[in-house]
């Protein structure tokens, strides 16, 4: 009785906790206005600093730095003449939504579902958690496709096998979305994401060179490959020796009748993934052998590499993925029966673009926002004083990294759009970091641990509800304390080892991934 009560107690606290947390972050502004918000504070700021003389010099110019005043009537009217230019030239924009569009094809087909689905029902039991988290990790191919579809699935054919549900929910949930930032070998739609929000922000830097500075959207993918196994591990072991155990005496009451039910694949199903995958595998293998010979067209007309950011290959990685998901999602619409012509494809491709509109407007006003930022000089700034004081505090870079990682995961807590944080952090941590010389592909990778780590306990994730809402049609009395509890000992983890990984990597100088760095030449 007295370990309830202490469970009890422990509960409230938490709950109060999470609901002090959620008050506050709702009073934040959504992140569109939140970024109008902030451009305005940056046309006040220049216009206050731009009368005022620093020590700090500029080594674009060998000058003392000056902050350009963007209230002046010429700087309001080139913001103005140039505001399209700067949208369609803002770089996450172009990279999600081309590969949105293939991968909405192949979601919308049923390709993912039917390949998910097929994954889960052969594996064998004493595998169920470490797959169901793997393919949690996989779903990201298909950004939220697995909030739908995995996490619901894991509850199902955890209940099929005899074990708690919630069990099977909160495996699912710490590989969707606490492992957000893995990836388990094909690169998610994330990728280019954040490296083109770090390209943005590098480009910020005072350093001259980075105006030139094109960071490869695979910048990450060794380390978060790598991740994926170590995400996978992390659950396995808390979920079947620690969260089912602790779930033993929470009874499922949800009704019967409303408990869903794993649907094996159907014929057309299984005949249309074969034809799909085999497609997906061809598809891999003409790239391949395009790629091999030394006179490939997809090879760096600089160098002869294929990894090489200046090698077609490697320009074409976000066209590549919209056509690696576009071909075995037109297959399987076709062989399966779920696609009859072609404008079912087109169908596909215009839902999945329906739900990036919010995503666009987010993005219009992040890139004003990064514009004005950049134009003020105040990044330069920043990084130059930030930097300085960094040099100062001779802080280990170890000591850094891990800084990074935790305010990353504090931020998280509080805004939950992880393009959204990165674009604001991003824009000071970058430059700031390459004028101690530190690259920005490591700054990203920091970042990446921290986001994720804490997904996972933020009731201020877009999706977080529908998991309370997953786990109810088990236990009826779950609530966001529960969903919390269950998912804290994941977060707590992911947090510290995950930071250690990415420490391990730094340390044995493993490559972070491809074209990607450790250190930016410091100019002087």
């Amino acid at each position: 009785m007295s370990e309830q009560t202490a469970n009890a107690a422990k509960s409230g606290w938490l709950n109060r906790a999470l609901n002090a947390i959620e008050v506050i972050g709702n009073k934040l502004p959504d992140p569109a206005v939140l970024f109008a918000l902030l451009m305005i504070v940056v046309w006040l700021s220049s216009w206050l600093l731009s009368g005022m003389t620093f020590a700090e010099v500029d080594p674009r110019t060998g000058d003392a730095i000056k902050i350009n005043n963007l209230l002046e009537p010429t700087s309001l009217t080139a913001f103005m003449a140039k505001m399209v230019a700067t949208f369609v030239s803002f770089p996450p924009l172009g990279v999600v939504l081309v590969a949105m569009m293939g991968l909405g094809v192949a979601e919308y087909t049923g390709y993912i579902n039917a390949g998910l689905r097929s994954i889960l029902s052969v594996t064998p039991k004493m595998l169920l958690t470490p797959v169901l988290i793997a393919v949690g990790v996989l779903s990201h191919v298909a950004v939220d496709a697995g909030y739908v579809l995995v996490i619901p699935l894991g509850a199902v054919i955890f209940y099929a096998a005899g074990r708690h549900p919630l069990a099977g929910i909160a495996a699912a949930f710490a590989g969707v979305s606490g492992g957000f930032s893995a990836t388990f070998f094909v690169p998610s739609s994330l990728d280019p994401l954040l490296a083109g929000l770090t390209q943005a922000s590098a480009r910020l830097s005072a350093d001259p060179a980075a105006a030139q500075l094109v960071i490869n959207p695979l910048n990450n993918y060794f380390f978060t490959t790598a991740s994926t196994f170590l995400i996978v591990i992390i659950g396995w072991v808390l979920t079947d020796k620690f969260i089912e155990p602790r779930l033993k005496n929470t009874a499922i009451d949800g009704d019967p009748a409303d408990l869903p039910k794993m649907d094996a694949l159907q014929p057309h199903e299984r005949k249309g993934l074969r034809w799909a995958t085999f497609a997906m595998v061809l598809s891999g293998v003409l790239l391949m052998v395009s790629a091999m010979p030394e006179t490939s067209a997809w090879r760096s007309p600089l160098n002869g590499e294929l990894t090489h950011s200046s090698a077609p290959l490697m320009q074409s990685i976000v066209g590549i993925i919209f056509v690696f998901f576009l071909i075995p999602g037109v297959v399987y619409g076709y062989v399966a029966g779920t696609a009859n012509n072609h404008r079912e494809i087109i169908k596909g491709m215009s839902k999945a673009m329906s739900g990036m509109g919010y995503y666009i407007v987010m993005a219009f006003f992040c890139a004003q926002f990064i514009y004005a930022f950049g134009q003020s000089n105040l990044g330069a700034l920043i990084a130059i004083k930030g930097a300085n004081w960094l040099q100062q505090m001779s802080f280990p870079m170890g000591v850094t990294l891990v800084g990074i990682v935790f305010l990353s995961g504090f931020i998280n807590l509080l805004v939950g759009s992880a393009s959204a944080k990165w674009a604001l952090i991003g824009a000071v941590m970058v430059p700031m970091l390459m004028e101690l010389g530190v690259s920005p592909d490591l700054t990203q990778a920091a970042y990446r641990v921290g986001d994720s780590s804490t997904n996972i306990i933020t009731p201020l994730m877009p999706y977080f509800p529908l998991i309370v809402v997953f786990c109810q049609k088990y236990v009826k009395s779950t609530g966001i304390g529960t969903l919390i509890a269950l998912m804290l000992p994941f977060s707590i983890s992911m947090l510290l080892l995950w930071t250690c990984f990415l420490l391990g990597f730094w340390a044995l100088d493993i490559p972070l991934g491809v074209g990607a760095s450790y250190t930016y030449p410091v100019a002087g």
